[in-house]
């Protein structure tokens, strides 16, 4: 949550800006929400959030965002938690732990100084290998719910195969024409075809009804869980990607609006969930590439990411709790291409691990390149390594379904790699006197005369 201290006043850029391009702000505003609206939907008929409450909370934290920073910074789900919970079907309680535990942690490496610590000691094969990792859990898990729930004509004539084709063929024309909202217009496909389905159902529709606010306290079991299973791999993904990559994703994007510090966007972050959490809220934090997407699609102020957060914090007040049974009849079919979609999207980070574009980041993050390389230009077993790595952590995540144990099996062969350098360095100290190996002390002390 944005600092409530020396509040800086953004809000003449932002009324200039929306006065001046209000239809480029409002269409930036909704570039991010092909990955928010999938996880929300399927974390929310999954019964792992509370709607109500992520609406609420998500939309608070958008307007403070938009106001605090100027900036239009997205408020988007931990996509690493997100893609655990959906596969493991978490409980509230569970995605709340790795919540408020990804926040603590995140808190202590602000407050420390320990993030710029942190980016220079993770290298960008375990990140990508985790963001890799959880999009194809998300597409394994789409999948699976497809293949198993849905027939050519079956379960309904809004929700059978024939709309997953045609979903599919939408999501290929959309990765022709990428200013296309296409997760926007199949969510908005989607609602239709529930409202129809419950309206000839004769069930209940969304109607008028406060926000009535409950705690969710996890279990000594749920924080276990939550933790290991989800939490320790969030860390690394939301340090490098959510807070150190935004930064300076930020100065270049908009370098006429002042950049905000590593500390301060760690500290938002770390509010957001240690507040929303305990009330079913779902796990949320700034993205370098949700920052991209809603300046791709026009948002240039927080005036963008403010009329959001005005809107979803009306539904959610208002009719948050009667949503619930229209997203229970959201069509399978649509929501599984939609999860593939942001899937496809998190695992497509991989293709720039070996780029010039990811070496030169990672070499801004820490303040100069890795240490396994030399220059600017990666050797081929470099790059060889550095793929191994990524697979490692991607593989391990994926067998075992669980962040941690990839992030684990990441660094473990990360620092494998750096052991013939470690030996070489070590040698060359010792040839050059700097190292000396300790000797006996012979003919020393007492019961030596004959």
């Amino acid at each position: 949550m944005p600092l409530p201290f020396s509040f800086p006043n953004h809000t003449p850029r932002a009324l200039r800006t929306i006065r001046s391009r209000p239809l480029s702000e409002i269409s930036g505003a909704l570039g991010d929400l092909g990955t928010f609206l999938p996880l929300l939907t399927a974390l929310t008929i999954n019964s792992s959030i509370s709607l109500p409450a992520t609406l609420i909370f998500s939309g608070l934290y958008n307007i403070l965002t938009g106001l605090y920073f100027g900036l239009p910074l997205p408020v988007q789900p931990m996509k690493a938690i997100a893609a655990v919970a959906i596969a493991k079907h978490f409980s509230p309680g569970q995605i709340g732990a790795a919540g408020i535990f990804v926040g603590a942690v995140i808190l202590l490496f602000s407050v420390t100084g320990l993030l710029s610590w942190f980016a220079r000691v993770i290298p960008t094969p375990v990140v990508k290998g985790i963001q890799v990792g959880a999009g194809l859990s998300l597409i394994m898990s789409a999948g699976g719910t497809l293949r198993s729930a849905l027939g050519w004509t079956s379960p309904s004539w809004a929700d059978n195969n024939v709309w997953v084709i045609a979903a599919v063929v939408g999501l290929s024309l959309s990765a022709i024409y990428p200013r296309i909202p296409y997760g926007l217009m199949v969510f908005i496909l989607g609602i239709f075809f529930s409202f129809t389905l419950l309206a000839t159902s004769k069930h209940n529709l969304p109607s008028f009804g406060l926000w009535h606010p409950s705690i969710s306290i996890p279990t000594g079991a749920d924080w276990r869980t939550g933790i290991l299973d989800a939490g320790l791999g969030q860390i690394p993904l939301t340090t490098l990607n959510s807070i150190v990559a935004v930064v300076y994703l930020a100065s270049d994007l908009l370098p006429e609006v002042s950049t905000p510090s590593t500390k301060a966007i760690g500290l938002s972050v770390a509010g957001m969930n240690l507040v929303g959490c305990w009330f079913g809220a779902m796990p949320v934090c700034h993205g370098s590439g949700g920052l991209a997407a809603q300046f791709r699609f026009g948002a240039r102020s927080g005036a963008s990411i403010i009329i959001l957060g005005a809107f979803k914090m009306a539904v959610g007040l208002f009719f948050g709790n009667t949503l619930v049974g229209l997203l229970g009849r959201f069509p399978k079919s649509l929501l599984g291409v939609m999860v593939i979609a942001a899937g496809l999207e998190l695992a497509g980070v991989g293709e720039s691990l070996n780029t010039e574009r990811a070496w030169d980041l990672q070499g801004r993050l820490t303040g100069g390149l890795e240490e396994e390389g030399s220059g600017t230009v990666l050797t081929e077993e470099k790059r060889k390594q550095r793929w191994t790595v990524m697979l490692v952590t991607v593989g391990m995540l994926v067998a075992f379904k669980n962040d941690g144990v990839g992030f684990l099996a990441g660094m473990a062969c990360h620092w494998t790699y750096m052991i013939p350098g470690f030996v070489e360095r070590v040698r060359e100290k010792y040839e050059e006197g700097r190292i000396r190996l300790p000797v006996g002390r012979v003919g020393r002390g007492r019961g030596t005369s004959a």
